[in-house]
């Protein structure tokens, strides 16, 4: 009775027979081993909360040796990190605006007189505040730094804490989030996490959908090119997608009370093209899979890196260069700049141009991979 029930040959049998099938199952079996792994090295290497050697540019038309000492003290922080020395206000101005430089230093031309004249020496270093984890470190040591910088190179460093205190004033003006809130950094990053989360998992069921139905053999009898089949496939959800785009946007406005600034057209061009970079890239994936738990699970090996990688949680120059060569492969890390730029920096065509092609670039690309694929499916 007890073998009729229970039978270890009968297991065995049914064990061999799941792990062959685990074997077919090459997606499955990848995730398993690939995302354990992904998130130990994502974590382990790429987060950083503290951000280090963010880009910042130097405003100063003097290069004496009390510029140097002022840019070698921010240097020796490691929160600091120089693209650019002697650029004018309005170069600077337009890289913070477009997000290549999260800091910019002005030092006045007066400055070596005032020094040598002990006459109050003022520099001023203006913050991109929008992610206020990326500002906070890098501020709380300005003061003691560079007051005790500019001492050294004055020969003056054995003098007292008081004399160092007054040696240097450093003006600090946070831009674009002066209070620091993290609502206006995390909701209109949310718009691109939620468009990516639900464009890209509708349309990469929409072939699988078809064979899992079987109604996959009456499409590729349809009098219609691999690319008519794919936009009738991925336009629909566009409308999907411009419901979401108003819905999040109300709410950051009326619940969060997030700024906009910028222009609203000109966001929505942007949303548009990565709405339908999302939506080619999701039907992609479709044509990789063979079922709809395929596609999902493609969908979240695609989705975790991104979220990690693009700066949405964690500050992006915080990040080191191989993580961030990465991250620029998700059109996610492009919008994300575009969307902060627009609403809470006012930011024109000029600013956000480049990322905008760089998300036109996308489109590109994974039409090309999407039609090639589905070529091969029809085999």
């Amino acid at each position: 009775m007890m073998a009729s029930l229970f039978s270890f040959r009968r297991l065995l049998a049914l064990l061999i027979k799941e792990f062959i099938q685990m074997r077919r199952d090459r997606i499955t079996f990848g995730m398993m081993l690939g995302v354990p792994l992904m998130q130990l090295v994502l974590f382990g290497y790429a987060i950083n909360s503290d951000p280090k050697y963010l880009p910042a540019v130097l405003v100063s038309s003097g290069t004496d040796q009390y510029v140097r000492a002022m840019v070698s003290a921010l240097e020796l922080t490691n929160y600091y990190r120089f693209v650019k020395v002697g650029a004018t206000g309005q170069e600077a101005e337009a890289m913070i605006a477009s997000g290549k430089v999260s800091f910019v230093v002005t030092i006045p031309s007066d400055f070596a007189t005032r020094v040598e004249r002990n006459d109050n020496p003022q520099i001023l270093i203006e913050a991109d505040a929008t992610d206020p984890a990326v500002a906070s470190g890098a501020i709380s040591t300005l003061s003691t730094v560079t007051s005790q910088a500019l001492l050294r190179e004055q020969g003056k460093q054995a003098e007292a804490a008081e004399a160092a205190d007054n040696a240097l004033q450093v003006i600090v003006h946070k831009r674009y989030n002066p209070e620091g809130i993290t609502q206006y950094n995390i909701v209109p990053g949310l718009l691109g996490v939620i468009l990516q989360m639900t464009m890209m998992m509708m349309t990469a069921m929409a072939l699988t959908r078809e064979i899992e139905r079987g109604t996959m053999e009456n499409l590729l009898a349809m009098p219609a090119s691999p690319i008519e089949i794919m936009l009738g496939k991925v336009l629909p959800y566009l409308g999907v997608g411009s419901v979401q785009v108003v819905v999040v946007l109300t709410a950051a406005k009326l619940l969060f009370g997030v700024p906009f600034v910028g222009s609203l057209t000109l966001l929505l061009f942007a949303i548009l093209i990565f709405v339908f970079a999302l939506v080619i890239l999701g039907y992609t994936f479709s044509t990789i899979a063979r079922t709809q738990m395929q596609a999902m699970q493609l969908t979240f090996f695609f989705f975790l890196p991104s979220i990690l990688l693009s700066g949405f949680m964690f500050p992006f120059g915080g990040m080191p260069l191989w993580a961030q060569y990465l991250g620029e492969i998700f059109p996610i890390t492009h919008f994300l700049r575009i969307v902060r730029a627009i609403m809470l920096k006012g930011a024109d065509w000029n600013a956000v141009s480049f990322e905008i092609s760089i998300l036109a670039g996308f489109i590109v690309l994974y039409m090309a991979l999407a039609l090639m694929r589905f070529r091969r499916t029809l085999d």
